[in-house]
Parts: C-alpha cells; structure tokens; sequence
C-alpha cells in the first residue's frame, strides 16, 4: 500500500501498525481501531509455519503507530533477523517496544530484571500501552537515573 493511502493517524477510527518478522507479507496494515494483534497478523497473511508465537500476545488491544514483531530473537526485536548487540553490549540492537515486549524481552534491558519487568507489564495493562517514552517515568521503580539509561533503548 503506498504511504499515501495510509490514512492519518485515528481517522476514520483506524489504526496503522507495522508488522515484521516472520509473517507471509510483513509490512505496515491500515486496521480498525480497536483491533487486536490477531487481527494485525490475519492482515499480514498469518504467521509463516513452524514460528514460535509464545510470548506473543494475539489478544492485545493494538495502538496507532505500534510495531508487531513475530518469531524475531528476544534479544534483538525490531530486527529482521539482525544480530543481536556486540558481544557485551547492554541492551537490544534496536529500540525495544515498551507496549509490544514480552516479560523476556525486557529482562534484556540494563537494570530490569523479572520483577521491573512486570511492573513495566502491569503499568501498559492497566494504561492500555505506552503513548511516550517518558510514561516509563510513571513506573514503579524507574527513577530519573534508570530512566536516563532505558530512554535510547526504548520506544512506546
């Protein structure tokens, strides 16, 4: 679909969303609002057999300008098939979702373990995602020093 056919963002009740990873036709899909990662993924042609969609959850709601990544490394999402960080590096090769990343995926992120990583989760559950960045500000135990590290290796 040529980038003049997308509508603006929240016209007509519609969303756009880009899909990558391992999906029959990867690209950005024009949804209805209130769509859910199933339905991004039936617009994408399904998911390609034999891909691992376990931490993926089909039944979140999607927000406008979201990025779904399918059956890509934990450690590198946004990628297509890219190598993770170098050796010792810390953190993900490329921006993490902060309303698309498993529980897994953000454990990747320096200074978040299991527990940070769920209050990450249950903050995007009860506010229906991430709008910004700095929402990550609004979690419980993310001060201004954690904040200024995960900054440049997030986004909403």
């Amino acid at each position: 679909m040529p980038p003049s056919s997308f509508p603006s963002p929240g016209a007509a009740g519609r969303i756009v969303v880009d899909v990558s990873g391992k999906v029959h036709r990867p690209g950005v899909q024009s949804l209805p609002a209130g769509s859910r990662v199933a339905d991004a993924l039936r617009a994408a042609g399904g998911v390609r057999a034999g891909t691992d969609v376990t931490g993926l959850n089909r039944a979140r709601v999607l927000m406008d300008g979201e990025q779904v990544a399918v059956g890509l490394p934990q450690a590198a999402p946004g990628t297509a098939g890219g190598a993770a960080g170098a050796p010792g590096s810390s953190g993900p090769a490329a921006p993490l979702s902060l309303s698309a990343a498993t529980k897994e995926q953000l454990e990747t992120l320096p200074g978040v373990g299991p527990v940070l990583a769920q209050h990450i989760i249950d903050h995007r559950t009860e506010n229906g995602g991430f709008r910004s960045v700095d929402e990550l500000r609004q979690v419980n135990g993310i001060g201004d020093r954690r904040f200024a590290v995960l900054r440049p290796l997030v986004q909403p």
